[in-house]
């Protein structure tokens, strides 16, 4: 199992395909003004031993070099041992509604990344629960199965978007049943499921029989409502700017309004609690001090234990190949020359 330290050290690689175009633009540069001071014959007689191919292996040695320089500030690390320990916890899976409507901003800086905050929130305060993620709209798509791994579930959490789900409207009930298959009967553990929604919901009162469903599986669900009952509408922006307002086939402006009355009711229903998500803060004590109140059950998770750090070998293969780069020279190198392996010779 490998695990990266400083990650953000990779963003250096997006400069690589700069060097090479520059290196190929000043190689270009210097052919065409190389062309212009004399012909290539007298050029060869005024420097016989430049070599054609020293520079190529010097950009490549460079890009080495930096690879390892840039690996070695990442320090990258390889769990060593692989260990089961026992946990006592809770399964919990987050329904996350990323409809348009939950565009609406209303609450800032809008629903849905309001939502993805809650979720954040909530992991952090959680300790050796399990937790999973759904996605869903006019249908349901599981995003993460049920895992340990809370790093994981946050790089998940960020990539949610309103354009992740190509079906419209909003399927409440078919969160709820993606929800059950989540769990794993052989690792019995309390479950609960977190339906984080603005209520909005086009099941014709499926959701309903969903919940039943979920209540006979032994999940306990509770709500979180994003948004305002006031309602706002919603925008439809181009590279973060608002272009205009969704609108209904007849023209009007569509608003997009909290539904409480729905989200309390499924979680009535489901033996749960409904939650305002307005103040994360609150709401994420609230959430707390439930899960606290259920009882945790035992169960295995194998985990990488032992990390060491393999930055070293990376440092040191990168100060070997910028010490190289330093001291090999354009011109041609004489032992080499004599076995003429890239057949310069021929060339010129």
């Amino acid at each position: 199992m490998i695990q990266i330290d400083e990650a953000t050290y990779f963003y250096f690689f997006l400069l690589f395909p700069g060097m090479i175009l520059l290196y190929f633009g000043l190689l270009f540069w210097k052919k065409r003004t190389q062309r212009k001071f004399a012909d290539p014959g007298l050029l060869k007689r005024l420097v016989p031993s430049r070599s054609n191919f020293k520079s190529g292996l010097k950009l490549i040695i460079l890009l080495l070099g930096l690879t390892g320089l840039i690996l070695g500030l990442a320090n990258p690390k390889i769990g060593t041992k692989l260990e089961t320990v026992k946990r006592e916890g809770v399964d919990i899976v987050f329904a996350i509604d990323v409809s348009k409507s939950m565009l609406a901003e209303d609450i800032a800086p809008n629903r849905l990344e309001k939502s993805k905050r809650l979720v954040s929130e909530i992991i952090n305060q959680l300790a050796s629960d399990r937790i999973g993620i759904i996605a869903y709209a006019g249908q349901a798509t599981p995003q993460l199965p049920i895992t340990t791994d809370y790093g994981v579930a946050k790089m998940f959490l960020q990539y949610l978007n309103t354009d992740l789900l190509s079906s419209l409207g909003t399927a409440i009930d078919e969160a709820i049943k993606l929800a059950t298959t989540y769990y794993d009967d052989q690792d019995q553990t309390n479950r609960v499921l977190f339906i984080i929604s603005d209520g909005e919901d086009h099941s014709d009162g499926l959701a309903i029989d969903a919940v039943d469903l979920a209540v006979e599986q032994g999940i306990r669900i509770f709500t979180i409502g994003v948004g305002k009952e006031k309602g706002a509408p919603i925008p439809i922006k181009r590279n973060g700017i608002t272009q205009e307002l969704k609108k209904d086939s007849e023209g009007e402006v569509v608003i997009t309004k909290l539904n409480v009355n729905i989200l309390k009711e499924i979680a009535e229903k489901g033996n749960g609690e409904y939650i305002d998500g307005s103040n994360t803060e609150e709401a994420v004590e609230k959430i707390k001090e439930a899960l606290n109140q259920i009882d945790k059950t035992e169960f295995e998770a194998k985990q990488f234990a032992d990390y060491k750090d393999q930055f070293q070998w990376f440092l040191g293969a990168a100060l070997f190949f910028l010490f190289l780069d330093v001291f090999l020279l354009d011109r041609k190198t004489k032992w080499l020359q004599k076995l003429n392996l890239f057949n310069e010779d021929d060339h010129e």
